[in-house]
């Protein structure tokens, strides 16, 4: 298990990483969430959790990475696992950011159709993220 100070250190690394571009207009930051959190349109045998969220509002546009749902799903995985779970969750609310501001709608699309597919039953382990084009 990592203690939410290691898990803070490992975001900071993957942010410090980042091209300083990419984070321009994420006024609200990047925020990691001791809670965890469920996908409301979860099935009664599966917990679905939401690793993280892109979030807009009056106040800015964030990045919440949510603690709680990965030490739930990840809480023991080696730690290069877990770090590439982590940079792959903050590499993806990143890519919504990005999108945003550019006018493209690629990534909620297929967030949508990953959820439509959940919901049909259908395995969606190894569903993969549109490329960037």
């Amino acid at each position: 298990m990592r203690t939410y100070d290691e898990v803070s250190r490992m975001l900071e690394d993957i942010i410090d990483e980042t091209p300083e571009q990419l984070l321009r207009g994420l006024t609200g930051g990047v925020v990691l969430s001791e809670e965890y959190k469920l996908h409301p349109d979860r099935s009664q045998a599966s917990r679905l959790y939401i690793m993280g969220e892109y979030q807009t509002g009056i106040t800015g546009c964030r990045i919440v990475i949510y603690y709680g749902s990965f030490m739930a799903v990840y809480g023991y995985a080696d730690s290069d696992t877990f770090r590439e779970k982590l940079r792959h969750t903050f590499a993806h609310e990143l890519r919504h950011h990005v999108e945003r501001l550019s006018g493209i709608r690629d990534l909620e699309k297929y967030d949508k159709e990953k959820l439509d597919r959940y919901r049909s039953g259908i395995d969606i382990a190894e569903f993969h993220e549109p490329p960037i084009e």
